[in-house]
């Protein structure tokens, strides 16, 4: 089933509304914190990522944060950022960042909504699953500098290689 066949239409669904129910759908956990957020743990290949979608005070932006976990040395921090500003050079939509404090890895993404044209499931569904992409995507880089002493520009080929050949 697709996405879009979970609601035959979209016209006054609160997108929060759409996220719960494809979370539902996915089998992923999630908890309503309110009427405007929700937070969801979902499984990936490296990790489980943690993902937030809370809708702006104005109404006109749905911002989807996802996060994981990563701990990496105080040396290795000049080589992941320039890792992080390299790898959002690689990317369409959304961008990483490192929060310090907390020592979280970073995916953020915000979808310019208006009345005209609300959020569709289809277009949440896909914003979800490309946070889930680019963080696994990029996972392997991150570890690899921060971890392997690898440069980021070697980090990424490496991490980003397409696999050649048969198992």
């Amino acid at each position: 089933m697709s996405a879009a066949e979970l609601y035959l239409s979209n016209d006054d669904i609160h997108p929060i509304d759409m996220v719960e129910t494809l979370a539902t759908h996915h089998d992923w956990d999630f908890d309503r914190l309110a009427d405007d957020q929700i937070a969801m743990v979902v499984e990936g290949q490296w990790r489980s990522y943690s993902l937030s979608l809370a809708i702006a005070p104005g109404g006109d932006v749905l911002r989807l944060i996802c996060t994981f976990e990563m701990d990496p040395p105080d040396a290795a921090m000049p080589a992941l950022y320039e890792t992080l500003s390299r790898a959002n050079d690689m990317v369409w939509s959304g961008s990483f960042s490192f929060w310090n404090a907390q020592r979280l890895m970073v995916w953020r993404y915000g979808l310019l909504m208006s009345d005209e044209q609300p959020a569709g499931i289809d277009q949440i569904d896909r914003m979800l699953r490309s946070a889930i992409a680019a963080a696994e995507r990029f996972y392997p880089a991150f570890q690899l500098v921060a971890w392997a002493d690898h440069s980021p520009q070697a980090a990424l080929d490496l991490a980003l290689a397409d696999a050649v050949g048969r198992a």
